[in-house]
């Protein structure tokens, strides 16, 4: 095994022998292999832990062999402890989503850290099977049924060229220490009824499942590289960027053959699912100001564009973007480490006839829609942020306004601001803009209210 090992890592991941891996170990059959047959393939490698503490003093135990093992092989070790339960909690997501999404954010923080060439997780051919009915099941479409990659980026599984049976024999045969997960034997979770009830008649069937199953998925794979380069044409042709927005032609798309399909395949990277994908393609002869939201992007259904845009970029504070005639806007907010908070804005355009009154509500903004360039940003308030409050024609610091308003530090990390351009128009909750007040001429308003949800 550890010849067709070394092989694999030459000739099918293109691993150079200077290269440095970050091994993730889980103290399993599987990552206990792995780290085994690395120690004796001539790579220099390090080895990451996490413990997730979903399995009482079994997770201890985990870390305890993991680091063990680092010291044998002599490794680096790296360990890291999460609250996942609380982590699932507060995001709205399974223990199992929560888990990944923080130990694939922790390995990649610590290869960049310590300029390691890649991560190195322990999936094996049956995990590519199992993976492949889970998605099938799930109604996926070519692209979740093409299996998992070999390499991916800086991610990459040595192990794909085996089996479980595979595993459990080296395991065996070089006496190996290794953490049994007892989860594992647990038919209630969807992967182990598939590995445990379902995936084993096949045998019945047919005795080469194994290999024919994953055959197909090497078909499923060309056809998947086959169709994207057909997508990429069709995104060529009726998509356009501009900045961090990117606009989808809705003519074009509905002069498209298979819609759904096609609108899949442009959005799925974005993180929008079959379900919202079929709601969008609904919507494209529907009114405009309809919007749709994926963890990190947003689309606006506009008259002549379906606009799709960043929820949140970290590097200019920016939460969202507010377009022109969108009328509701719903996004998570994060107050701080532990916790979320969803806010929604209705957003209505007006005529100013006689009887209009401007509401007496902080979180109300009644604003001269003739004085605000759009996209309109909601972002995080900064130190240095300034704006002419209401019934002021002279600037003031935000920091010196909250001051004035006695707001306490502690609520002060939290406001946000509606920005015009780099003008901010709204200190959302407290007060508007001086210069973009209606005025006695002003004719058309943009009234934005915010309400908890």
């Amino acid at each position: 095994m550890l010849e067709q090992f070394k092989s694999y890592l030459k000739n099918t991941l293109f691993l150079k022998e200077k290269d440095k891996i970050l091994l993730a170990v889980s103290g399993g059959k599987d990552s206990v292999v792995m780290l085994d047959l690395f120690a004796h393939s001539g790579y220099k490698f390090a080895v990451a832990h996490c413990n997730f503490h979903l399995r009482g003093i079994a997770s201890y135990l985990d870390a305890q062999l993991t680091q063990e093992l680092a010291k044998k092989y002599k490794a680096r070790f790296y360990r890291t402890d999460f609250d996942t339960y609380t982590y699932a909690e507060e995001k709205g997501i399974s223990i199992e989503m929560a888990a990944r999404e923080l130990r694939y954010d922790w390995f990649e923080k610590i290869r960049k850290e310590n300029a390691y060439n890649y991560i190195a997780t322990a999936h094996h051919s049956d995990d590519v099977i199992e993976t492949f009915f889970l998605n099938l099941v799930r109604g996926t479409g070519i692209r979740g049924l093409s299996g998992i990659k070999a390499k991916s980026n800086r991610l990459i599984r040595p192990l794909l060229f085996a089996n479980r049976n595979q595993i459990e024999e080296y395991i065996q045969e070089n006496e190996l220490k290794y953490r049994e997960d007892d989860s594992n034997k647990d038919i209630r979770f969807k992967r182990n009824k598939l590995r445990h009830d379902i995936i084993p008649q096949f045998k019945d069937i047919n005795t080469a499942y194994r290999e024919n199953i994953l055959k197909s998925i090497d078909l499923l794979n060309v056809t998947q590289d086959i169709l994207q380069e057909k997508i990429s044409e069709i995104r060529k042709e009726i998509c356009s960027e501009k900045d961090v927005h990117i606009f989808f032609d809705i003519k074009k798309l509905t002069e498209l053959k298979h819609l759904s399909f096609y609108l899949y395949e442009l959005l799925a990277p974005y993180g929008f699912n079959p379900a919202q994908v079929e709601d969008i393609a609904n919507s494209l002869k529907g009114i405009s100001g309809k919007t749709f939201f994926s963890d990190e992007y947003q689309i606006i259904k506009d008259r002549a564009f379906l606009i799709l845009s960043p929820i949140y970029d970290e590097e200019d504070n920016t939460l969202v973007y507010l377009h022109e005639k969108q009328n509701e806007l719903i996004f998570n907010h994060k107050i701080n480490r532990q916790s979320f908070k969803k806010f929604q804005f209705t957003i209505e355009y007006k005529k100013i006839t006689g009887d209009f009154k401007i509401p007496k509500d902080n979180n109300i903004a009644v604003l001269d829609i003739e004085k605000l360039k759009f996209p309109l940003i909601i972002r995080r308030w900064e130190y240095g942020d300034s704006f002419y409050p209401l019934g002021m024609n002279q600037k003031k610091k935000l920091s010196d306004f909250f001051i004035d308003k006695k707001i306490p530090t502690i609520q002060k990390r939290n406001i946000l601001v509606l920005l015009s351009g780099k003008d901010i128009v709204w200190v959302i909750g407290y007060r508007i803009d001086n210069r973009y007040k209606i005025l006695s001429n002003t004719e058309n308003i943009m009234q934005i209210s915010l309400n908890f949800v």
